[in-house]
């Protein structure tokens, strides 16, 4: 299927590992230019051998904090300085947390919602007025399939999730007049750092295609997913084969959601 990301340019939040990283990678292999940002240039570097060898062409890196409004504005105002503008925002900085309610603290609270559903706010107004010039854009808003189906000790993570699908839904409405699709894509168990440590404290004695599979983590396809799967289906959000999908979510998760 042709996607029609050909000269597109794109900013990936948290776009050094995991679904950032794979999403980096498919894009620029549909054409796209890429920028990826994160905090650390140590992990921007690594990140980006990973991309030259994959695809043969570098990404745009780009070191900044976007739980911050500053580090948002300079992300966006890099990659507009680099390309001449932007179509593509994928809104991906996070992590996981979840502890039960009464032992977060405040600061953690604030802490989650700044580098969930801040950063997610500041990225898209400082995105919006080149979506605006170029006649349109597309705006992937990564959040969790927790977020809709909140269980006990899930936060604050669940909570700042939920408020970004919120964000996409009223975005949406907002947006869609001048040819700009929100949508978000909730996550549900896909191999990462943090799920590979899962797996090493608990069973280390297990290949990771046994522990993948095994029935206790209940998924319905039978395996945790990898982070190129969630990279297709965000690719696909953000291109021309989706051009009437807007204000959706869509579950990465195997089956695993209660939720659709």
């Amino acid at each position: 299927m042709e996607l029609g990301l050909h000269g597109k340019t794109a900013l990936i939040t948290g776009g050094s590992k995991g679904i950032g990283l794979a999403a980096a990678i498919r894009l620029i292999l549909e054409g796209a230019n890429v920028a990826i940002c994160a905090r650390s240039m140590d992990g921007l570097k690594e990140a980006d051998a990973i991309i030259r060898d994959q695809t043969g062409r570098s990404a745009l890196l780009i070191q900044a904090d976007v739980s911050t409004r500053e580090g948002c504005e300079r992300a966006v105002a890099e990659v507009v300085q680099a390309y001449g503008g932007l179509d593509i925002l994928i809104n991906n900085a996070g992590t996981s947390a979840a502890r039960p309610f009464e032992q977060i603290e405040p600061e953690e609270w604030a802490a989650d919602l700044d580098l969930k559903l801040y950063a997610a706010i500041y990225c898209s107004r400082a995105a919006i007025p080149h979506m605006k010039r170029a006649g349109g854009g597309a705006i992937v808003n990564v959040t969790a399939s927790r977020a809709k189906t909140p269980g006990a000790s899930s936060m604050p993570s669940s909570v700042s999730r939920a408020a970004g699908m919120a964000l996409t839904k009223a975005m949406s409405k907002d947006l869609g007049g001048y040819g700009i699709r929100v949508n978000t894509v909730c996550i549900g168990t896909i191999r990462s750092a943090q799920v590979e440590r899962m797996w090493q404290a608990q069973a280390p004695d297990m290949s990771w295609e046994e522990w993948s599979k095994d029935p206790m983590h209940g998924i319905p396809l039978g395996r945790i997913g990898e982070a190129e799967e969630a990279a297709n289906v965000i690719a696909f959000l953000v291109s021309e084969a989706a051009s009437y999908v807007t204000g959706t979510s869509v579950n990465i998760d195997g089956g695993q959601a209660a939720a659709l």
